[in-house]
């Protein structure tokens, strides 16, 4: 007699559990604490470096009817005259995702923890966006829009002189 699946319950839909009782959670409908636990598990030890290095950390927004620059704005609370430059999503991940011929394991390592991030976002989060926000001392948002429509992704700095 073959031996029964085991299922649990996330978010209205049923994934099955492998008998490690892990699964990939990455490809179904996640609550919004469940994909902020993700999104913190995936920038664990991840630095962004410019010309200093800053932890990678999770960010969780308000709701929002879009993913805009007026948006972003609003719910991180920077002044009206700000710079704010929106960029492609994929540009953030460009250079942190790119294996150079001249890395060692560790550095490959890390662009392949980039990649599962980004992959993370990609499948959780609608229109996705790069910001940047400031000049010199520059906040980096990289958000986008969660199953309830609340802002979500990652933020960073960077120092660009």
């Amino acid at each position: 007699m073959p031996k029964r699946k085991k299922y649990k319950k996330l978010n209205k839909n049923f994934v099955e559990v492998s008998e490690k009782k892990s699964f990939d959670i990455q490809n179904t409908n996640l609550t919004e604490n469940n994909l902020m636990e993700q999104i913190k598990t995936a920038t664990a030890d991840l630095y962004y470096t410019s010309e200093t290095d800053a932890e990678i950390l999770p960010f969780a927004g308000e709701r929002a009817e879009a993913v805009t620059k007026e948006e972003i704005s609003s719910q991180v609370k920077i002044a009206t005259d700000s710079s704010v430059e929106v960029k492609d999503f994929v540009e953030f991940f460009a250079r942190l995702t790119k294996i150079q011929d001249w890395f060692g394991d560790e550095e490959k390592e890390t662009a392949q923890k980039y990649v599962r991030l980004k992959e993370l976002l990609e499948k959780n989060l609608r229109d996705l966006k790069f910001f940047k926000i400031g000049k010199i001392q520059i906040d980096i948002y990289v958000v986008g829009l969660d199953a309830e429509s609340n802002l979500m992704g990652i933020k960073t700095k960077a120092v660009e002189t």
